[in-house]
This record gives C-alpha cells, structure tokens and sequence, in this order.
C-alpha cells in the first residue's frame, strides 16, 4: 500500500479549538433562527389555512375578548372540564368581543361529548357563559370550530343510535351559528348524514 503525499487533512485530527468553534457557529445560528420568526399576522392566516381557529379582525380587536378558563360551563363533570379549544370575535355586532369555547369533560381516554358554549364579559363583571350552542347532552363531538365575520362555525359528529361505538361517530352535520335579533340562529351546510371514514 502506497501512503498519502499529501498532507494530513483537518477534520481528521480535531482539536478542542474545532470543536468550540463548531458549537459557538451552531448556536449563533439557532438564536438568528429565534429572531426570524413570522409575525402574528402570517402565522393567523397559517393557522386558518389549516382549519385552526381563526379570530374575527376589526373593532374587537382592541377590547380583550374574555378567557374562558375559571369559568362556570353548565356541565356535570365529577373531574372537572376541559376548555378542548376556543375563539374570540363580536359575535352581536356591539363593538366587543365575545369568546366562544368547546369545552368537555375531563376524560382519562375516550372523547366525551363536547359542547359549545358562549362567553361574555361584562365591564367590571366575572366571564360568564350566555349561550349554549351544542349541549353535550346531545352527544356530539365539535371539529373544525372556526370564529369569522360574527359567525361561528363548526363540524359535528355524532351517532346514529346507541349500538354505534363510541369510537366511531356514524354521522356528521356542518353547522353554523349567527345572532340575528336577540338569539343564535343555527343553519346546516351541505353535508352528508354519514361520518364514514372520519
């Protein structure tokens, strides 16, 4: 065997100093990546690109909408609920922010029935809910909840009777919620009555 001519290369005998420079050029680079990062803006219109909660834009934006964690939902639930997802948005036109939330029992495993639930906070006063929109005693789960344009929106899967297993929702309803005078008017989409393949 013929040996090298050449000289040994670098990278074949690491010093301590390489090493430390590696890591110093590492970590310059994760903090530069930290400080690019898309504003709220692009990261909302991500979010609702890919059926996430999208919050309505315009006068409600500068009032707080109120949160919906410590508020007393109308459920029974002996380990307490679970607020699974929520969003705000002036839902009666007034200038001020509602926050509608779909809230569950707390569950060890399984998928309790979900309601959904509104939220208002008057000036000075504790959250409270105002109106129920699904009642998890009609055993329903919420998906693909969305606030836009004073409307709420969301997919509901459900069973066809109680031989159904939990698991597996048999039906499926596109529903969407809009205040018109004094109370929420509820109109479906054109979804199909089953849920095969959700």
């Amino acid at each position: 065997m013929q040996t090298s001519a050449l000289p040994d290369l670098a990278h074949t005998d690491a010093k301590p100093v390489h090493w430390l420079a590696t890591a110093t050029a590492m970590a310059a680079v994760v903090a530069l990546a930290g400080l690019l990062q898309p504003d709220a803006a692009t990261a909302t219109a991500s979010a609702s690109e890919h059926g996430g909660v999208t919050t309505q834009h315009g006068s409600a934006s500068s009032a707080t909408a109120p949160d919906p964690k410590g508020v007393a939902f109308p459920l029974d639930c002996p380990a307490g609920h679970t607020v699974a997802d929520s969003a705000p948005g002036d839902l009666d036109g007034d200038g001020g922010p509602e926050t509608v939330a779909v809230v569950h029992c707390a569950a060890g495993s399984g998928t309790p029935p979900s309601g959904i639930y509104v939220v208002t906070q008057p000036s000075g006063a504790a959250p409270r809910v105002v109106a129920t929109l699904v009642d998890p005693a009609q055993k329903l789960n919420v998906t693909d909840f969305t606030v836009r344009d004073g409307r709420v929106s969301a997919t509901l899967l459900g069973y066809s009777s109680t031989d159904v297993p939990r698991c597996c929702p048999d039906e499926l309803e596109n529903a969407s919620w809009q205040w018109k005078g004094n109370a929420f008017i509820k109109s479906t989409g054109p979804a199909g009555g089953t849920a095969q393949g959700v």
